[in-house]
């Protein structure tokens, strides 16, 4: 049994993550109001006051678009209070596991991106993500930097369920057609996560997504698709595609592709991650069940 200090319960992810291991582990799980990572002298007092053996940060400023008008924030969300609690866990011999994106790169790749791949942000908040990144590495070769990207589970509501949604009051929905990336299950990452926290498994930077890449329009057809399996009395059975070039309320500048290829991942799981098409029929069965 491992002591697990997660950080961001509240979350896709962190929800995901305490959910599940607390089933064999001794999970602490902290969210608003008592974390909070932009005041830091508090964040230390409270990690300092923790007892783990892992630590999980899936805590983010994760709003593209207010990263790259509140800058400060961004950055001391998501790249100082990293490296701070990298170097906490580290000084207590423990294993951070650090959520990251698949923002860090610029999309210009027409192929999966592998670890070994340059990054290169477009906005703030990919450059502040790919700083995190770095500062926990840094901190120790036993600390994990995990990439994920479009997630969606069970515990706060994703695009998944916005266009599902939609089209049970709508007969017209729609969604972007070329943008092209690797829907992450929380449910699923959080078994995958769990391969950390035997010692013995190498840290380092990691892809931990579902297999295969897909646009926003797939996306969303597929669990349109999946929803009218279980009857579902959905208005719309077609995502129209729209051009990412329409979305005129972005602020921020949006990479066109950013799968990310898993092979790593599949080396230490021994198994690749399954596809996110049966991870989003799974999620949308429990969705009407």
């Amino acid at each position: 049994m491992s002591r697990i200090a997660i950080l961001g319960a509240r979350g896709r992810m962190g929800a995901a993550f305490a959910r599940q291991w607390a089933q064999q582990h001794d999970v602490t799980a902290l969210a608003r109001p008592e974390l909070d990572l932009s005041d830091l002298a508090a964040l230390e007092r409270l990690v300092k006051s923790l007892d783990y053996d892992i630590l999980v940060n899936a805590a983010a400023s994760t709003n593209v678009d207010r990263c790259e008008t509140e800058r400060d924030e961004a950055t001391t969300v998501n790249a100082t209070a990293v490296g701070l609690l990298a170097r906490l866990a580290a000084e207590r011999d423990a294993r951070l596991i650090h959520i990251s994106t698949d923002y860090v790169f610029d999309g210009e790749k027409d192929t999966p991106y592998v670890e070994s791949d340059e990054a290169r942000p477009l906005g703030h908040y990919g450059q502040t993500k790919l700083d995190g990144e770095r500062l926990a590495l840094a901190a120790s070769p036993r600390h994990v930097v995990a990439r994920v990207s479009w997630v969606f589970g069970p515990d706060k509501p994703s695009f998944v369920d916005m266009i599902v949604d939609r089209a049970l009051k709508n007969p017209r929905v729609e969604a972007i057609a070329d943008k092209i990336s690797s829907p992450t299950s929380a449910e699923d990452s959080a078994e995958w996560l769990a391969a950390f926290f035997d010692p013995a498994t190498p840290g380092g930077l990691y892809h931990a997504c579902n297999s295969g890449p897909c646009t926003w329009q797939e996306y969303g057809q597929h669990a349109l698709d999946c929803a009218l399996q279980t009857g579902a009395p959905i208005q719309a059975r077609t995502v129209e595609p729209i051009p990412l070039a329409s979305m005129s309320a972005f602020v921020a500048p949006r990479p066109r592709q950013t799968a990310l290829h898993t092979g790593k991942l599949t080396s230490v799981l021994g198994r690749p991650p399954r596809s996110w098409q049966d991870a989003v029929a799974d999620f949308i069965q429990r969705k009407f069940r």
